[in-house]
């Protein structure tokens, strides 16, 4: 019989690479999304040698519509499909109005519609099938506000509740599929690399491995967690964001987005730092 078969966006390195080698080694057959074709190539063949699975490579920009609309269309053409990772992502810094609208637009396609459109596309399979799981990678950012990360937070904050409303709606159908917002803090990838942030801004004992954020989310579908937010350091941050009156939130994204290097304040306020767009 075939083995069901995991899709993993954003599959070329950090968070994206750990969940395909976990999958693999639960036995599913892969299909690796990322625009990196060398690095999902020699992954594929890492994870084929190691776990005896198939690996496919799938070169897709998210952020490009014609792509997304094809890996949707190969999507529904999986009978087994029965786990999928939206995972690819990544941030900007500097206020709004100051970084490219180019950037903004493009992290709303990824972060949002990818997300939306590829859910749909592995639900009409998983649920006809009876089982599955989506996994979408959003942000302990999605309970927060950052200054220079305006879009960053509000479309992790989308992928949040609309994992949890998939969720509500899975289960008003009795549905066995399962639906998880997996909502990670720093963690030791490429991701603030590619944004020129200095790790060095933030404290070592904030820093997860991607092994840790992949274990708790699995952890977190053994229990049925919706919503699972990796590190005890995190829950609480999740839990202050809740307490804190508005007014109180913005002064921490005031603070947070300077402690992150997002932006760097004068004495007319917050201004941009040069770097890198996304």
């Amino acid at each position: 019989m075939s083995r069901s078969l995991a899709v993993v966006t954003g599959a070329s390195s950090g968070i994206g690479a750990e969940f395909a080698e976990q999958l693999a080694a639960r036995g599913y057959d892969l299909l690796l999304v990322a625009r990196r074709e060398e690095r999902l190539d020699s992954l594929g063949r890492l994870l084929s040698e190691r776990y005896s699975i198939r690996s496919e490579s799938y070169v897709a920009d998210l952020a490009n519509d014609d792509h997304v609309l094809q890996l949707v269309n190969r999507l529904h053409g999986e009978p087994h499909l029965g786990f999928l990772v939206n995972n690819a992502g990544f941030g900007t810094k500097g206020l709004f109005w100051e970084s490219s609208l180019e950037s903004q637009e493009a992290m709303h396609r990824v972060h949002v519609m990818a997300t939306m459109r590829l859910s749909h596309a592995a639900l009409e399979v998983m649920v006809a099938r009876g089982n599955g799981a989506i996994v979408n990678v959003s942000s302990v950012a999605s309970f927060t506000l950052s200054a220079g990360g305006c879009s960053y937070c509000a479309t992790k904050t989308w992928m949040t509740n609309f994992s949890e409303g998939l969720a509500v709606d899975l289960r008003s159908a009795r549905s066995a599929v399962q639906v998880q917002a997996l909502c990670p803090g720093f963690t030791l990838t490429e991701f603030h690399d590619a944004m020129g942030m200095n790790r060095g801004r933030i404290p070592a004992a904030l820093w997860m491995k991607p092994e840790q954020v992949v274990n708790d989310s699995f952890r977190g579908l053994a229990a049925g967690k919706v919503i699972v937010v990796p590190g005890a350091a995190y829950k609480f941050v999740r839990f202050l964001m809740w307490a804190l009156p508005p007014a109180m939130r913005r002064l921490a994204a005031l603070r947070s987005g300077r402690a992150m290097g997002r932006v760097q304040m004068s004495g007319k306020g917050p201004r941009p730092i040069d770097g890198p767009a996304g």
